[in-house]
C-alpha cells in the first residue's frame, strides 16, 4: 500500500492513460511539471489564458482521433468557454449520429471553503448536468479520483471532472500500480444505517461521514451513499437505500435553486412507489443562495457542513424513531 494525495492521483492515472496511449495529451495554463518533464511540450502544453480556444482545440482533436484533456484552473474559467462546452461539446456525438467519437476529459477545480471569494467559490455542476450529453464525475476519495479520471479519458463522450479544493491535498492509502479504471454511473455506499440515508456529494461526503458519527452517538443511524458520478446518476442505488431507511437527506454545496440536490430528490420521490415508502418529506442541505464571501466567518455560515447536516437528519427523525421502535 502507498499514500497519494487527491490532486496527485489524478496526476498520476493521467500519466499511465499517457503511457498506454499516445492519443492523450494535455492542454492547461499551468500545467503539472512532472507531466510536462516527462512528456514533453508537444503532449503537455502550456497554453495561454484562452479557455474557450483550448476548449475549441479539443473538440476538434477528438474529432481527429486524439484523446485531449483540458484541465481549467477552475470551474468559473469554464464559463468562458460555456459555448464551446455546451452548443459543441455536448452536443456534437449526437449530431454526428454517434459515428465519430469525441472523447475528451474537462478537470475543473470547485474552491469551496478555501476562502477564495465569489467567483472561484462555486461547484458548476448543475449548469452542465442541464447540458445534456457532458458525462460529470464528482470524487470523494483518492482511490476514485484515480480511477474514474481513468475511466473519464477511456470514454468516448465529453466527460467533465470536478476536484473539490479541499480534498487536493488529502491523502488514503492507495494499492500500488497502474489502477484501472472505475465504472462511471456507479455509486457506493460509504456507510451502513437503517434511520436515514444520507447521498452527499464531493467533499460533503466527508461531512456526512462526520455527520452520521454524531447522529450515532444521539441514537440515529444513518446511511451515506457517494454518487460519485452526476451523469450518469446511479438512481438505483439512492433508491434502494432510501425504502430501507424512509428518509433522504441530499447534501450539496451548490445554492439549492435548480441543483443537483434538487434534481436527485425530484428523480427519488417522481416514483410512485419511492413516494409511498417515505416516512418524512426529503430535505436539502445546500449553500445559502448568495454569493460565498470571502471572510472566513462568512463563508463558513453560508456554506454547508456536518451539524447542518445532524440538524436535518434530527429533524426528520425527531419523535418518529421512537414510535417506529415502540
Amino acid at each position: 500500500m502507498s499514500t497519494e494525495t487527491f490532486a496527485a492521483a489524478i496526476d498520476s492515472a493521467t500519466a499511465e492513460e499517457m503511457r498506454l496511449d499516445d492519443r492523450v495529451f494535455l492542454m492547461a495554463t499551468n500545467p503539472p511539471a512532472a507531466l510536462r518533464a516527462e512528456f514533453g511540450p508537444e503532449r503537455v502544453r502550456e497554453m495561454p489564458i484562452a479557455e474557450s480556444a483550448m476548449t475549441g482545440m479539443a473538440i476538434g482533436a477528438a474529432a481527429s482521433g486524439l484523446r485531449p484533456i483540458v484541465q481549467f484552473s477552475a470551474v468559473n474559467f469554464s464559463f468562458v468557454a460555456f459555448d464551446q462546452m455546451v452548443n459543441q461539446a455536448a452536443r456534437i456525438r449526437y449530431m454526428f449520429g454517434g459515428q465519430r467519437e469525441f472523447p475528451i476529459v474537462f478537470r475543473a477545480r470547485y474552491l469551496n471553503g478555501t476562502r477564495s471569494a465569489a467567483q472561484h467559490s462555486q461547484t458548476g455542476y448543475a449548469y452542465y448536468a442541464h447540458a445534456g450529453g457532458i458525462k460529470l464525475v464528482v470524487p470523494s476519495r483518492v482511490e476514485d479520483a484515480r480511477g474514474l479520471f481513468t475511466a473519464a479519458i477511456r470514454d468516448p463522450n465529453p466527460v467533465m471532472f470536478f476536484e473539490a479544493e479541499r480534498l487536493g491535498t488529502l491523502t488514503d492509502e492507495l494499492v500500488e500500480g497502474p489502477s484501472g479504471p472505475q465504472e462511471l454511473g456507479v455509486a457506493v455506499r460509504r456507510r451502513e444505517g437503517t434511520d436515514v440515508t444520507i447521498v452527499a456529494i464531493g467533499y460533503m461526503v466527508r461531512e456526512a461521514l462526520e455527520a452520521a458519527d454524531a447522529l450515532q452517538q444521539l441514537g440515529i443511524s444513518a446511511e451515506v451513499i457517494d454518487p460519485r458520478t452526476l451523469v450518469p446518476l446511479d438512481v438505483e442505488a439512492v433508491k434502494a437505500s432510501v425504502r430501507k431507511t424512509g428518509r433522504l437527506v441530499v447534501v450539496d454545496e451548490s445554492m439549492p435553486a435548480c441543483s443537483m440536490a434538487s434534481e436527485i430528490i425530484t428523480t427519488i420521490i417522481e416514483d410512485p412507489s419511492m413516494f409511498s415508502a417515505m416516512t418524512a418529506a426529503p430535505r436539502r442541505v445546500c449553500t445559502t443562495p448568495t454569493p460565498v464571501p470571502y471572510s472566513q466567518v462568512l463563508e463558513d455560515f453560508v456554506l454547508p457542513d456536518r451539524n447542518d447536516i445532524v440538524a436535518a437528519a434530527l429533524d426528520l427523525t425527531r419523535g418518529a424513531l421512537t414510535s417506529e421502535r415502540n
